[in-house]
């Protein structure tokens, strides 16, 4: 960085057209015009240069004193400026492009539950999933007030900087916003002038300070409309709808707000490079022929479901055609049925994808409409599922250069990156709800709730790096790491459940990994059925009563878990499995560095208790060891290995 005389470069100035005005008190020291301009969002620039003409006012003499001053900055300086202008997404044949012409493949995350909560993120049974409704019942237990307090805090607390940056820092490029109208816009219901729209600040301020965070991280944002007003499905969780009240399907003035949302949304953000495209409904799933068929699956026609999106796109481009505008059909958004071809040219087809095999076969239907209508393809929403689905659906994605976005970064439950953890008050709350408990007082319900608000900052969630690794990383590699750092000596014990990092077959073998039930017909299959610690197919369970205390479960004949470890010496390690089973017949084999152990561990019956069998002379080298943990006969439960 460097300052050059006003007599070399004010004839060099002329014909710059990236010059702008900066009016400073005399006595602005360096550093603090630095301060100043890395505040600003600077017109574009040529070759990383930003010109800058400089006044200096002074106050003694109350005249202006000219000073040109030539600052060159370096691309990605601390400052933080991004000097090269960041150009808008288009599509371009089948495929989405930058301004350079470069294809783009989303890798987002969907912030769920942020606007809309969904009541099984927050593991909400019996009175209801919808938000409104949830709402209603924290008032009837802790009072209007409390409830409003938490709900504000939910919004504060929820998503952050340091959230936008954490997923930078893990990989992803995008993030979709699930909007709720109601924090930009009244209900109809409650709108002064039947027909007029009162907009809110607040879902529009919410916006701008993500949108800030994402450019900061140059992460696109797209924006997504989850709950539509009056709602745009008979699956009323997903919308926060209210079946007493017309649907969007069924109110011309829901549909007429929707369409003025979305329009003052795009004049909004018309001039945004950042923002990466508008999701303008999530998944709508609604029987238009026949009222039986409640998600639209059966749909042949989809006619109100397309009319309303091209009556919203025409709006859109009435004051933005700068962006791209993602589609979503009937039934949870895979029924285009009527729906194609695409009418605008710069239009994404979005599918979302839940619980089925990660085949080719899953995909082929969104490959022809991509090849037909020469127009791309987004897996606009997938996840709730383990390890293993995860990393099959990205590189079968990937493989067929098809974007992703995970559903979601965090929720009360460990099959995403950010697990939430519970209040014992809170739980209070929702065992009241299901039938499980008494009734909480308005003082326990308040707590809860606070405790609860407090615990969905990312500081204060539980991180799953075995969910990011299988996101990022195990699609492209078949290699595996350590789940934790551990060198084998006198007193250290190797916990059970610390097995490698990696994909099934490779750093452990589970024979029930993932649950694909719309491809079974019905039959759900967990994956890990303690629903604990890590999201492969390996069974983990927290022993009763304990706080951090797991186990491997359900271990059945042939599974085997491998542990990358580190010895200081070469020899024999005296060693003890702890194990435990109701009966007796468990069997398990031990490889070390490849060397299978002489003779196999006999597992007897310990009605459930712990017992630790010791093994005198498993030999290991200096250095990396890869040890194989087999059951030859299953049966049992594995608790770890310690080592005198």
């Amino acid at each position: 960085m460097r300052f050059v005389p006003a007599e070399r470069c004010a004839s060099m100035t002329a014909s710059r057209t990236s010059e702008f005005p900066l009016v400073l008190p005399q006595n602005t020291t360096q550093n603090k015009f630095l301060h100043l301009l890395s505040s600003l969002n600077p017109p574009r620039t040529r070759q990383g240069v930003v010109w800058v003409w400089m006044y200096f006012y002074n106050s003694n003499e109350m005249n202006l004193r000219k000073r040109i001053a030539f600052l060159s900055v370096a691309l990605l300086t601390t400052l933080t400026l991004t000097l090269h202008a960041q150009g808008f997404l288009k599509t371009e044949g089948k495929y989405i492009v930058n301004d350079k012409g470069e294809k783009i493949i989303f890798r987002g995350m969907g912030l769920g539950g942020w606007m809309l909560q969904e009541g099984y993120m927050l593991r909400v049974q019996g009175i209801g999933q919808q938000q409104h409704v949830v709402r209603a019942k924290l008032n009837e237990l802790a009072g209007k007030e409390q409830t409003d307090a938490f709900y504000k805090a939910w919004l504060t607390n929820n998503t952050r900087k340091i959230d936008i940056d954490s997923l930078k820092a893990w990989g992803f490029n995008a993030v979709r916003l699930p909007m709720h109208y109601n924090l930009y816009t009244l209900p109809i219901e409650e709108e002064p002038t039947p027909g007029q729209q009162t907009w809110l600040e607040q879902g529009f301020a919410m916006t701008d300070n993500l949108l800030q965070w994402c450019k900061a991280n140059q992460i696109y944002l797209i924006l997504d409309l989850h709950g539509a007003p009056g709602g745009q499905g008979n699956d009323n969780n997903i919308s926060d709808r209210d079946p007493a009240k017309p649907s969007l399907w069924q109110s011309e003035a829901n549909q007429q707000k929707m369409i003025a949302l979305w329009r003052k949304l795009a004049a909004r953000y018309a001039n945004e490079p950042w923002i990466g495209a508008y999701d303008i409904i999530n998944e709508p799933n609604w029987g238009f022929e026949k009222p039986e068929d409640k998600n639209g699956c059966g749909e042949t026609v989809n006619a109100p479901l397309k009319k309303l999106m091209m009556d919203i796109t025409n709006a859109i481009r009435e004051v933005d055609k700068n962006h791209i505008v993602v589609i979503e059909g009937n039934c949870w958004g895979n029924n285009y049925n009527g729906i194609l071809p695409p009418w605008d040219k710069n239009m994404l087809i979005s599918f979302h994808k839940y619980w089925n095999y990660n085949d080719q076969a899953s995909i082929s239907r969104m490959l022809d409409f991509r090849e037909q209508y020469q127009t791309p393809i987004w897996l606009g929403e997938t996840g709730e599922n383990s390890n293993v689905w995860f990393r099959d659906a990205i590189h079968l994605m990937e493989s067929n250069d098809i974007g992703w976005t995970w559903w979601p970064l965090k929720k009360l439950g460990g099959n995403n990156p950010l697990e939430v953890k519970v209040p014992a008050d809170y739980q209070k709350i929702i065992d009241f709800w299901a039938k499980r408990g008494p009734q909480p007082t308005p003082a326990e319900a308040s707590k809860g709730l606070t405790e609860l608000a407090n615990n969905i900052k990312l500081e204060n969630t539980i991180y799953h790096p075995d969910v990011i690794d299988a996101m990022f990383r195990q699609p492209h590699t078949d290699a595996t790491k350590p789940f934790k750092p551990f060198t084998v000596k006198a007193g250290a014990t190797l916990k059970a459940v610390d097995y490698d990092l990696g994909r099934n077959r490779f750093a452990y073998y589970d024979k029930d990994t993932a649950n694909y039930w719309v491809s079974t017909g019905g039959k759900h299959t967990d994956g890990n059925r303690g629903h604990a610690y890590r999201n492969d197919g390996v069974d983990i369970t927290v022993e009763p009563g304990s706080v951090g205390n797991y186990f491997v479960d359900h271990i059945e004949t042939d599974e085997w878990l491998q542990y990358t470890v580190k010895a200081t010496r070469n020899g024999a390690q005296p060693t003890s499995f702890v194990v435990a089973s109701e009966d007796a017949g468990g069997k398990i084999s031990v490889v070390v560095n490849g060397v299978p152990y002489k003779k196999e561990i006999l597992v007897q019956a310990t009605a459930g208790k712990w017992q630790a069998i010791e093994v005198k002379d498993l030999v290991f080298k200096k250095g990396e060891n890869v040890i194989r943990v087999k059951a030859v006969a299953g049966g049992y439960t594995f608790k770890g290995m310690n080592f005198k």
